[in-house]
């Protein structure tokens, strides 16, 4: 089977709720890094055979193939198409094993792969919630199919998280010390410069403005989000927030028609499903099977990106797969970096490829929880 590469992979910094970045219309926002791609290698814009963007909640300025939008936002050719997919958390993750999968394929050799969403325009579950007018009260109520396999139970992440700290064991007090860590590990990697070579400077933003001076003793104060679910507060969840991001992904044959080097080579790509009310468990078994049909262990991999969509969700995936937490999340997750949805699956890849450079590392692994009880898996190896 033919192989598919990364090139290049950037994001802009992720700008906090009403911060630096909350002013950018969704397709600037996306045709940022898209321009900035183009222009830092060696592919003519014209010769991309299409753009595949990661976007949730496409309603108002997120509507209409963001993808394709973005791409003539930056003034690129017209000849170049893009779609947009939508597997929640997991759109952007899913966006680079489609392309993967085209150059796998053989029939398409050169692809801007990414996400965007803009968390302080478009409001989380705005989607979710946009069918209210036309008697839908959510996606699911009104479905004969659904309410006879799953009733009424809760599609409702704030119930996963807590449903996974109650079976895991994991205390508010261990999840709040979970988050104090990533805030510390992301000031620690911006003040290092770790993540300078990845970031695209965007209206006078240059480094991440979602992590966080706090402390245990101010995360004990917070409230619960819903006093149902008593362990799950802000502390503890991952940040909405305002970002995009872009990698390149190619065929062989673009590499030496282009010149290009490999950064990294695609060595393994799954998804798995797994109960939709548990909604946020599906890593666990994704890598399991994930690492199976590798026919890989975790002792072979040097670093992970596993989305902090709550800390009870790394948390239990460390239990079960007992990897070291010394080697996830090293430079911080979602709690301090902030979780961009449909961006986000782009944002853990530039990270984690960029890590594994700086460390000289080979295997690295990324999954991340997704709607509907799905988890996506990416393992890259490092080249060069």
């Amino acid at each position: 089977m033919a192989e598919a590469y990364i090139v290049d992979s950037l994001r802009t910094p992720t700008g906090r709720r009403k911060g630096g970045l909350s002013h950018v219309h969704a397709i600037d926002l996306g045709a940022h890094v898209l321009k900035a791609l183009v222009e830092r290698n060696a592919v003519p814009a014209e010769d991309y055979d299409d753009v595949i963007f990661g976007c949730v909640d496409t309603i108002g300025s997120q509507a209409g193939d963001i993808a394709r939008t973005s791409w003539l936002a930056a003034g690129l050719p017209l000849n170049v198409a893009g779609t947009t997919v939508d597997r929640q958390c997991g759109s952007s993750q899913q966006a680079l094993h489609f392309a993967a999968q085209a150059v796998m394929s053989g029939t398409q050799d050169v692809i801007a792969v990414g996400g965007v969403q803009t968390m302080t325009q478009i409001p989380i579950s705005a989607a979710m919630l946009a069918g209210q007018p036309y008697g839908f009260t959510t996606p699911f109520a009104e479905s004969k199919g659904w309410q006879a396999r799953f009733g009424d139970a809760p599609v409702n992440q704030f119930y996963a998280a807590q449903r996974i700290a109650d079976h895991w064991g994991i205390s508010r007090a261990d999840m709040e010390a979970f988050a104090l860590e990533s805030h510390r590990r992301a000031i620690a990697a911006i003040e290092a410069g770790h993540f300078d070579r990845e970031i695209v400077p965007l209206e006078g933003v240059t480094r991440d403005e979602t992590p966080r001076q706090t402390t245990l003793e101010k995360m004990a104060e917070l409230e619960p989000v819903d006093p149902t679910y008593p362990s799950i507060t802000a502390a503890v969840s991952s940040q909405t927030c305002d970002a995009s991001a872009a990698l390149l992904v190619v065929s062989e044959a673009a590499l030496k028609r282009y010149n290009l080097k490999p950064r990294a080579r695609i060595h393994h790509i799954s998804v798995c499903g797994d109960d939709p009310i548990w909604h946020l468990r599906a890593p666990i078994p994704a890598t399991e099977a994930a690492l199976k049909k590798a026919g890989m262990t975790m002792d072979q991999i040097d670093l992970v990106e596993i989305n902090e969509a709550f800390a009870s969700v790394v948390m239990s995936w460390l239990q079960e797969t007992g990897y070291s937490h010394d080697k996830t999340n090293v430079n911080g997750g979602a709690i301090a970096l902030g979780h961009p949805l449909g961006a986000t699956g782009a944002r853990l890849m530039t990270g984690l490829l960029h890590e594994l450079e700086r460390r000289g590392g080979r295997y690295g692994l990324q999954t991340m929880c997704e709607g509907g009880g799905q988890a996506n898996v990416t393992i890259i190896e490092r080249l060069g």
